[in-house]
């Protein structure tokens, strides 16, 4: 089969010059987009959107971008329902030219997942609210490649109020870090964002400095398209982080992982990300680069809904410090043709449900040290070793370890599919084998493991963490037989309408080789954005006040300050009002 790269492709030709034509419009998890043909008589475009039976609202001018051939605006932080769009050209003088708007047709927005252990005792990580809009107080940073390292914000640095400068999305972070700045962060990334100048170590890096006066950061990318080119995001001493929506490529940085979990998070939710390709390590495991999603000592974590594009090493999940009592959740990710680590994990109790292990080469789980895990309504399309035991069963079939020499954890089993599956499909239950097996499989998911159920190195038990109610989550898992549809439908994982790097495997090649694929990696080292640009210059520049959105509002005057849903905003504590396009915000 012939390898196919596209970027995304839309319905219409475009339209010059008279009445405005919308071309595509659609729906995603709690935002929705439009696309529109450009005019010769428009300098730029406004763009509102509504509930159906609501009154329309606009959308910031850095949500509405200029594709060349076409426009596309995206409205974000919208709760379920369904919304229409409409676009109004704009004259060169700044006034709508109203005659020539159009509606689009009615689009309907799902609310995501929230499902896992990240949302514990109630809590929404990040800068939303568990019903996908904006928590009060929220600074908003649009962030793009021009302005990456311009951006500024004033942050509180000092216990005393006193504010510092910050310029640039990793000093922005690192001002935060000092924990004296109370609002909520989210920054959004448009089109192709190159490694910012001060990053660390090549990554961004989120790292809360082990203090949680900070409610929530949520790093998102808006679209369709938006992606970190050259770095990773490196998360530690956090509590409620999340990222969504980004398309991870060309990782260089030292520790050489798409995004990672590092030390010391709570409560933190990463879902629906492209991870493609890292830049090669120094070691020989490390050609597609190291870690996809790596997570070590943190707790309370949903990794969900994310596409793995045959990454190496996908996600390690423990290094040392931890403990059956820390818990983590995948859920609803695609491992399309990666190889191993699907996740490899230490010491954690850790459940694996409704995930699509599609042509894994290596091996689909892995549980070492004392680990307990629950692999749950699973896909497995011709992956071989679906789940293993440290030095037992499969693991050692060949006659050493496949992933690991460390004692082994322990694996409950039930409601999986294994499909395709080739001669060397190797799965071995307890019950078969109470010696060298794969995993003890459930007769029903409330089903406790014996206590005489133990691993063949270290004698581990399993600790039955998902049976008890103080605990789980509430959650409703898919048949597994349901999970490829869903996972590669129009609500599934990965980007917004699944990125616009798009690739087809070879499965007769590819389920079995493990090595880079040289065609993918020439089209993921390449990568090059359709995107020009805003239709305006605002977002672009350093300090232009539209790259930086406050949501408070004004304590004088009867204009309000709302969000992106029309809502009234909190009143502020402090802070100057100043008026632009005649509508009052707050600047600090």
């Amino acid at each position: 089969m012939k390898k196919a790269f596209i970027l995304l492709t839309l319905l219409a030709a475009p339209l010059f010059g008279g009445a405005q034509t919308i071309r595509e419009s659609g729906g995603w998890f709690e935002s929705g987009y439009v696309t529109f043909s450009l005019s010769d008589d428009a300098a730029s475009y406004h763009v509102y959107c509504k509930p159906v039976g609501g009154e329309y609202r606009k959308l910031d001018d850095a949500l509405v971008r200029n594709y060349g051939t076409y426009g596309r605006a995206d409205a974000v932080g919208i709760v379920a329902g369904e919304y229409v769009f409409k676009v109004v050209p704009v004259d060169a003088e700044g006034s709508e030219m109203e005659t020539l708007a159009a509606e689009s047709s009615t689009v309907e927005v799902r609310a995501y997942d929230r499902s896992g252990f990240a949302f514990t005792g109630g809590m929404s990580p990040g800068a939303y609210n568990s019903d996908g809009t904006l928590k009060p107080n929220t600074v908003i940073l649009y962030v793009t490649d021009k302005n990456k390292d311009a951006v500024t914000l004033d942050v509180v640095t000092s216990s005393k109020g006193a504010t510092t400068v910050c310029t640039g999305i990793q000093n922005i972070l690192t001002g935060f870090k000092k924990g004296y700045d109370s609002r909520c962060l989210a920054i959004r990334l448009i089109g192709q964002v190159g490694v910012p100048s001060v990053s660390s170590k090549g990554d961004l890096e989120i790292d809360m400095g082990g203090k949680t006066v900070c409610p929530g950061i949520t790093l998102e990318g808006i679209g369709c398209d938006a992606t970190a080119d050259g770095w990773g995001i490196r998360i530690k001493n956090a509590t409620s982080v999340e990222i969504r929506n980004i398309g991870v490529i060309n990782c260089s940085s030292s520790e050489g992982d798409n995004i990672g979990l590092q030390q010391e998070n709570k409560y933190i939710w990463v879902h629906n990300n492209d991870l493609f390709y890292g830049n090669a390590g120094s070691d020989a495991d490390q050609a597609k680069g190291d870690g996809a999603l790596d997570c070590k000592r943190s707790t309370l974590v949903t990794l969900s809904y994310n596409h793995f594009w045959d990454c190496g090493k996908c996600n390690l999940l423990g290094l040392k410090g931890e403990n059956d009592q820390m818990y983590v959740c995948y859920h609803h990710n695609w491992f399309d043709h990666s190889d191993s680590r699907h996740p490899r994990i230490r010491s954690f109790s850790c459940h694996v449900y409704n995930n699509y292990f599609d042509g894994c080469a290596k091996y689909g789980v892995g549980a070492c040290m004392a680990s307990s895990v629950f692999v749950e309504n699973n896909y497995f399309r011709n992956t071989s070793r679906p789940m293993m035991i440290s030095m037992q069963g499969t693991d050692i079939a060949s006659g050493e370890g496949t992933f690991s020499s460390e004692d082994g954890g322990m694996i409950k089993a039930y409601g999986n599919v294994f499909d395709e599956c080739s001669s060397s499909f190797r799965f071995v239950s307890w019950q078969k084998n109470p010696v060298d097996f794969d995993a003890y499989v459930a007769a029903s998911r409330d089903e406790k493991v014996p206590a005489e159920v133990k691993t063949k190195k270290g004698g581990t038990g399993y600790n039955n963490f998902d049976t008890d109610a103080a605990i789980m989550f509430d959650y409703t898992p898919d048949a597994a037989e349901d999970v490829p549809t869903i996972l590669a439908g129009a609500y599934g994982a990965g980007r917004m309408q699944h990125g616009d790097l798009k690739w087809t495997f070879n499965n007769a090649v590819d389920d079995v080789d493990y090595s880079v694929n040289k065609e993918l990696k020439a089209v993921v080292a390449g990568y090059r954005t359709s995107l020009v640009g805003l239709f305006t210059d605002d977002g672009e520049a350093s300090g232009d006040s539209s790259a930086v959105k406050i949501l408070t509002a004004d304590d004088e005057g009867d204009t309000p300050l709302y969000d992106l849903q029309g809502r009234r905003v909190v009143r502020p504590q402090s802070g100057n009002v100043y008026i632009r396009n005649g509508k009052k915000f707050l600047k600090r």
